[in-house]
């Protein structure tokens, strides 16, 4: 008997105690309204999170619309839809996917595992690399409970991440959460591309969360490439889908990154982006009612973004690591922003890119002054500590006098600190800047900061 038979003959079975688990009753309920993103049923009982099937007739067919249950008031219960609603009529049949006595989250049941590797799905586990759905040994639902903090890995390792400012300036540990600070249009796919090839890690999770449509197929075939994508999982949730699947696939992201974690890898999280995730949820809580409060987003957001960004790190002390990366953006590049704020308080550093560098043809564009690894004291040697500290120090003298020596009006010897950098400063740039096809491991960026201050 061969594995694909037998794999065939479980599935059968799995249906066969499915189908006698089914109620001889179903419940039906009916929609009563419908305004903007929000449908409003009446006549069942379900929970929070529930999955609700629609009918929606076409012609002499009846069609299913997924939604799910967002919130209740009274006996109404708010659903949205996870697919278009066009066509759906007044008083149209809702039912719950699973009886009320079945465990009703059972449909956010979706598939993780090694078979996934290589694969492109949406938030809701579909396939969208034309291949058939994945046919995976475990299930596992969206959600998973905290563990005792005290029970993490502390962050002890450092991780190449191929970037040499990165490696050398704001040093990366293994199972630490970074957030890349950028407006739109400065370089964070290109940095987080650059960052996915190069990182050494044995699984790559990616999340493109509310990005374009265009970017998701850029990404796999111009950045990760056929290397990148064997040992990569893509779940994308472009712009233009519904609400609850971007955050259902930031979710999911973050869910196989755990599941391979637990399996005892090291795994990269690339997220882009947190903000799409906020704004996502920022469209639900409105549409259901929910008060709001600072720049539009409801106070379910604040709760949301560290919920999800706290399942990353380091797991259980002799397991794997999820290392991960989060891209925030900075509307009208205002770094007060309450979503970048929000981030910025819950990560463990943040790396921000300015415009203005990017502007110059300065790639990377990473502002070496506003950005910090709160993990990096702990994971280099003081000499490497007081060479960083020397950079930064010349990087701020120069960038503070730099019109003054532009235009000529510095005298030199008024500043030792000053003449200095402006000495160095060749090598200072040069060393900021790195090709995008170019790599630079965490021993060379040492040497290369050695090279510019070897008495230190």
């Amino acid at each position: 008997m061969t594995a694909r038979l037998t794999r065939w003959l479980a599935s059968l079975d799995a249906f066969e105690a499915k189908i006698a688990q089914l109620p001889p009753v179903r419940r039906y309920g009916r929609l009563t309204r419908a305004t903007g993103l929000v449908l409003e049923a009446t006549g069942l009982q379900l929970p929070l999170g529930a999955t609700c099937i629609i009918e929606r007739q076409n012609g002499s067919q009846t069609q299913e619309v997924e939604s799910e249950v967002v919130g209740f008031n009274g006996q109404k219960l708010f659903l949205m839809p996870l697919e278009e609603v066009e066509g759906i009529l007044p008083g149209a049949r809702v039912y719950a996917r699973h009886a009320v006595g079945d465990n009703l989250q059972s449909g956010k049941q979706l598939p993780l595992g090694p078979e996934l590797l290589g694969r492109v799905l949406d938030g809701g586990g579909k396939p969208l690399d034309g291949l058939p759905a994945p046919e995976t040994e475990s299930t596992g639902a969206l959600i998973t409970p905290p563990f005792n903090p005290l029970q993490r890995t502390p962050i002890e390792d450092v991780l190449d991440v191929g970037v040499r400012p990165i490696n050398a300036l704001l040093t990366v540990g293994r199972g630490q959460r970074m957030g890349l600070f950028a407006g739109s249009g400065v370089g964070k796919s290109v940095l987080l591309g650059m960052m996915a090839r190069y990182t050494q890690a044995d699984v790559i999770v990616v999340g493109l969360i509310g990005e374009r449509g265009r970017e998701v197929k850029d990404f796999i075939e111009n950045i990760l490439g056929p290397e990148g994508r064997a040992r990569s999982v893509v779940i994308a949730a472009p712009a233009d889908v519904s609400p609850l699947l971007r955050m259902q696939g930031a979710a999911y992201a973050t869910r196989i990154a755990e599941d391979f974690r637990d399996r005892g890898q090291h795994v990269l999280l690339i997220m882009d982006s947190l903000t799409r995730y906020a704004m996502a949820q920022r469209e639900i809580a409105l549409a259901i009612g929910e008060p709001p409060a600072t720049k539009g987003y409801p106070p379910s957001v604040f709760a949301k973004l560290p919920a999800l960004v706290e399942r990353a790190g380091n797991g259980i002390t002799g397991g794997g690591s999820i290392t991960a990366f989060y891209t925030v953006l900075t509307e009208g590049d205002d770094q007060q922003d309450p979503i970048a704020d929000s981030a910025r308080a819950i990560l463990d550093g943040h790396i921000v890119l300015s415009r203005r560098l990017a502007e110059a043809g300065h790639y990377p564009a990473i502002d070496i002054e506003a950005s910090i690894s709160r993990a990096m004291t702990a994971l280099i040697t003081d000499q490497h500590y007081a060479r960083v500290r020397m950079f930064k120090q010349l990087l701020s003298s120069f960038q503070r006098n730099r019109d003054l020596v532009s235009v000529g009006a510095y005298a030199k010897g008024s500043d030792p600190l000053l003449d200095k950098a402006i000495a160095l400063w060749p090598q200072l740039e040069a060393f900021l800047q790195q090709g995008i096809f170019e790599r630079a491991d965490v021993e060379n960026s040492l040497q290369a900061l050695e090279l510019i201050f070897p008495t230190v």
